[in-house]
């Protein structure tokens, strides 16, 4: 057997160190041991059912302890794990269903009938109860270039597709974010995001790669007085974020939970305002928030900052194994500094998409859709989404400087900027903004401070005014849905 498979790398984990209190949810701790000994005859239940090597089995739970426990039982079995984020509809999961080929899935009580509804002939097992009945096993022996994961991507722009990500590609890249952000005694983290989206997906195999023991306390849900208070009774060292979820704390009264163990927050899935983020770090006093990037074709994480070595409003160096080229419209490498598409070439991109669908790798290098640029030193800024770019009037806008100007203003909880088309400009600036609670602002007001920040042409010259800003099931804005709002 391989050293760089998941089945033998949690076995690996469990074995590495003496039971202990491993993962806080919902008031209970659960011990490393019990958390093993549960994964090996998960294990055994689903080599008893009949799912073999290669066969895909869709875990479509909410958060809790029980989604690694069956990720780490699937990959042992030598079958491949769909996760499935548990806010998709019947119809999308019916896509993720019968596009992968299930051969079985694995649900929460609360899910069964949405599974039911979408497809109600597979397989279904509630929880890891009746799986776990059976004896317990091993992992069964695979090759690190076997798959491991068809992650379906959110659908955003089109019906999802599956990419497809080998052990050996998760293994090193699950390896390589620990160590770049690991600092001996820091152990005690909060999850509060979804264990089935990539970001929450590598969170899970990177903790294998620890060498003390870790401790995570896991979040069913973000909500943003939760985690401070979860963080504080459990004095958490550090803490796994999207932008969204440091824009909802914002809105609490910060000062008011003290956090002296906390140190930092990763942050990632979306790039993070450079005045969000002082703006945080401000009234956190001593906490940093360390920005990654990735894609799910990217085995999740490509450039991270390490702790001692961050740039703000950079998303950090590349993995080792990875490369960045910035490229232009025609493909060609621009000079240092300058802004274009964000091409990734390394060992742990995505073996492809599911079902041989087109491929955005072109010889070997992987064509983000992002816009970004890089610096003298090879750290790495994300300026925006290529398709979400605005041209108006023959200039180039980019949402995200508009939203980064909008979200510092003291009335605005977030905002999400879109085009509409225009017969005179092309396009026109739009921006949608959710205010925080108790606050007042005027249209007029908000137009005048973008305009003051971004200048003449990209500042919006409309501003529609919403109770809530929409967001995908991984917590991303829904730019696509905001568009929709305008047709």
């Amino acid at each position: 057997m391989t050293e760089q498979t998941l089945g033998r790398l949690a076995e690996e984990s469990w074995n590495r160190f003496d039971d202990h209190e491993s993962v806080f949810y919902e008031g209970e701790w659960h011990r490393s041991h019990t958390l093993a000994q549960r994964a090996r005859r998960v294990t055994g239940g689903l080599i008893e059912a009949g799912v073999g090597p290669g066969d895909r089995v869709a875990v479509m739970m909410a958060t809790s302890p029980d989604v690694a426990v069956v990720y780490q039982a699937v990959w042992a079995a030598g079958a491949v794990v769909v996760p499935v984020v548990f806010l998709v509809g019947v119809d999308e999961l019916r896509h993720i269903l019968g596009d992968s080929g299930a051969a079985a899935l694995v649900t929460s009580p609360e899910l069964l009938d949405i599974v039911r509804a979408a497809d109600p002939r597979i397989p279904i097992y509630v929880d890891t109860g009746e799986l776990a009945g059976a004896d317990e096993h091993g992992p069964l022996p695979r090759d690190p270039s076997d798959l491991a994961a068809v992650m379906y991507t959110g659908g955003t722009t089109g019906r999802a597709k599956g990419v497809m990500l080998s052990h050996g590609g998760l293994w090193q890249v699950a390896k390589d974010a620990f160590q770049l952000s690991y600092q001996p005694g820091v152990t005690r983290a909060i999850v509060p995001v979804p264990l089935s989206h990539a970001y929450g997906l590598i969170v899970t195999i990177a903790g294998m790669h620890a060498p003390e023991p870790q401790q995570a306390v896991l979040m069913r849900w973000f909500d943003p007085k939760a985690f401070l208070t979860l963080a504080a009774e459990q004095r958490v060292q550090y803490g796994t974020v999207v932008p969204s979820m440091i824009q909802m704390l914002l809105a609490e009264p910060l000062e008011d939970t003290p956090l002296p163990e906390l140190r930092h927050l990763t942050c990632g899935a979306a790039p993070l305002g450079r005045d969000v983020l002082r703006e945080f770090e401000r009234r956190m006093p001593g906490v940093q928030i360390l920005e990654g990037y990735g894609l799910t074709e990217t085995s999740a994480v490509t450039t991270f900052n390490p702790p001692g070595r961050r740039k703000p409003g950079s998303v950090g160096l590349p993995l080792p194994g990875y490369t960045i080229t910035i490229r232009d419209d025609d493909g060609e490498e621009v000079e240092t500094g300058d802004i274009g598409e964000i091409c990734v070439a390394g060992r742990s991109l995505m073996l492809g998409y599911w079902g041989g669908l087109d491929s955005p790798l072109v010889d070997g290098e992987l064509r983000t859709g992002d816009i970004g640029c890089l610096d003298d030193d090879g750290y790495l800024y994300v300026v925006d989404r290529k398709k979400d770019l605005v041209i108006r009037g023959g200039f180039n806008v980019f949402p995200r400087d508009v939203e980064d100007a909008l979200n510092v203003h003291p009335a605005v909880a977030v905002s999400g900027v879109v085009g509409r088309p225009d017969p005179v400009h092309g396009e026109e600036v739009v921006a949608f903004v959710q205010l925080r609670p108790h606050a007042t602002a005027t249209e007029e007001e908000l137009i005048s401070w973008a305009r003051d920040r971004v200048g003449r042409v990209k500042y919006p010259r409309e501003i529609h005014f919403t109770a809530h800003i929409p967001l995908t099931s991984v917590l991303k804005l829904d730019r696509k849905a905001l568009r929709a709002r305008l047709s």
